[in-house]
């Protein structure tokens, strides 16, 4: 069964950002003039995805102000932050049954639709994770040697040579059992390596990591490029 929700991640405190983040959510940046959270957006709408859930938490009533009148649904971290397996556990009622679509709004994104390529490999018998890859020389913005080693057959491993983009297709289901409230979803990741169900694939075009300030003509240089 392909998904047809995603979390979209945009809770977090963005500290990297400095002073743009002193009175304004890391979502709320702009590049290209428009909030990195729409740019996220885009993509959501683009691929077709049914239902969208965010999580806010700090200056998240910013968020949830950006997002009124629309399609998206707010899940409220407001008393204390999940991290993303937590906060993707919090949500799942708001997401429903099944596998879900999970991406991170602090990256830009040219080439093909991510989630949509996403969809179009995810094989649900043998998959847990499927995440969106790109190789090191082609992350933005974006240091240190990889997060993952990728095989032939589209298994993963930790290792260096590809750099998880933030956006993925999992199946939750395994998230109910672990204890914690507070968590990350390298907890479940983890699980799936071991058992051989976590897969990447490779995103063909280009993709920037906006956690500086220092990447956003980065961004926004690549942006104009894949315009011209």
């Amino acid at each position: 069964m392909s998904p047809d929700t995603l979390m979209l991640f945009a809770a977090g405190f963005g500290t990297r950002m400095g002073e743009l983040t002193r009175s304004r959510p890391k979502p709320l940046v702009e590049v290209a003039g428009r909030p990195l959270l729409d740019h996220a957006l885009d993509i959501a709408r683009a691929a077709g995805v049914a239902r969208i859930v965010a999580n806010t938490h700090y200056l998240g009533e910013q968020v949830a102000t950006h997002l009124a009148g629309s399609e998206v649904q707010i899940s409220d971290e407001s008393e204390r932050i999940l991290e993303t397996g937590g906060g993707l556990r919090k949500a799942l009622p708001l997401l429903g049954p099944g596998p879900v679509f999970t991406l991170n709004t602090d990256a830009i994104w040219t080439g093909p639709n991510p989630l949509a390529t996403l969809r179009a490999g995810w094989a649900p018998a043998r998959m847990g994770a499927l995440l969106a890859l790109v190789p090191v020389e082609r992350a933005t913005g974006h240091s240190g040697t990889g997060d993952f080693s990728l095989s032939p057959d589209g298994r993963i491993r930790r290792g260096p040579g590809y750099v998880y983009t933030g956006a993925q297709i999992l199946n939750p289901a395994g998230i109910v059992t672990i204890s914690d409230e507070v968590f990350s979803l390298n907890r479940l990741w983890d699980r799936l390596l071991d058992e051989g169900r976590a897969f990447g694939v490779v995103h063909p075009g280009g993709w920037c990591d906006v956690g500086r300030p220092e990447s956003i003509p980065l961004a926004e240089a690549m942006l104009g490029a894949a315009d011209g």
